[in-house]
């Protein structure tokens, strides 16, 4: 399908490549004698996918001049020893950011190892600390994908205060957390889900649609408000190899805005997580946010 020109395009890639311009420059600021960030990934065995995502983190951390930890664990690894690096890192007071990549192998508990970071290490924004203050509306570190996508809005200049707002997907990782953000800068937020009873006419009822189901070409031009920004969290792998988001092309023709997969929210989680790697280390070493 051929993609559409109707709409204007939100482009995470080139928004993403500036913020992480934004923290190099920070970081080559810094005060002399003082170390540069540094972010800490486990992970545990050789899944390709989370391999790609561990690869392309450490590479945007080396690019923005942070120091980059990995720590790798066979897939038969215990529960004790990836509790046992965990706490490691949370002892380790050059560690400023600490993200175990998921998913964990089946064997493993993974509410409970990210429950036992340190919560001013938590650049995932997982701990249930962070997700407390998170909906109090107080400050801690917010999960990344959602800061990405506020983010994106926010650059393209879509107020958010007032609008109502449509979230398809409840997952911990994005729905939830967004709906959350979306309430604390005053939308009216509605959660869509699978077991949501008339759910195409719920989504059609969103000035701001942000969609996070999995399934690929989901959402159809019948399912959106014209004039509608619509921001597609979806990265789905066909059979033949290509990524593709949960929305389909053709409802750029609908939308006002409209964020593209690959190169949308994708590019802005990492630079979230980096953002949030620097919040944590401006806090424990005493520079500007």
């Amino acid at each position: 399908m051929r993609e559409p020109q109707s709409s204007r395009w939100m482009d995470g890639k080139q928004l993403a490549a500036q913020m992480r311009a934004a923290l190099a420059a920070r970081v080559a600021a810094r005060p002399a004698g003082i170390r540069p960030p540094c972010l800490a990934v486990i992970q545990v065995g050789d899944v390709a996918a989370s391999s790609v995502y561990v690869r392309n983190k450490r590479r945007a951390c080396l690019e923005a001049g942070f120091q980059s930890i990995g720590v790798a664990l066979e897939s038969d690894a215990t529960q004790v020893e990836l509790e046992t690096r965990v706490q490691a890192l949370n002892d380790d007071p050059d560690v400023d950011g600490i993200l175990v990549q998921l998913p964990l192998p089946p064997h493993l508990d993974g509410n409970r190892v990210l429950g036992m970071i340190d919560p001013a290490k938590d650049v995932d924004g997982f701990h249930p600390v962070n997700v407390g203050r998170l909906v109090l509306g107080q400050d801690g570190l917010a999960p990344c994908t959602p800061r990405g996508v506020m983010a994106l809005l926010a650059h393209y200049g879509v107020d958010v205060a007032g609008r109502r707002a449509v979230v398809l997907g409840r997952s911990a990782i994005v729905g939830r957390p967004l709906a959350a953000m979306l309430l604390n800068a005053d939308a009216t937020v509605t959660v869509a889900h699978s077991r949501t009873a008339h759910l195409a006419q719920v989504a059609a009822e969103g000035e701001i649609l942000v969609v996070a189901v999995g399934r690929p070409g989901f959402v159809t031009p019948g399912m959106v408000r014209p004039g509608a920004v619509v921001v597609d969290v979806g990265i789905n792998r066909l059979p033949d190899g290509r990524i593709v988001g949960d929305v389909r092309l053709d409802v750029a023709h609908v939308a006002s805005l409209m964020s593209p997969v690959p190169g949308g929210v994708g590019p802005m989680t990492i630079a979230a997580l980096l953002e949030n790697t620097w919040k944590s280390y401006a806090t424990r070493m005493g520079v500007d946010a």
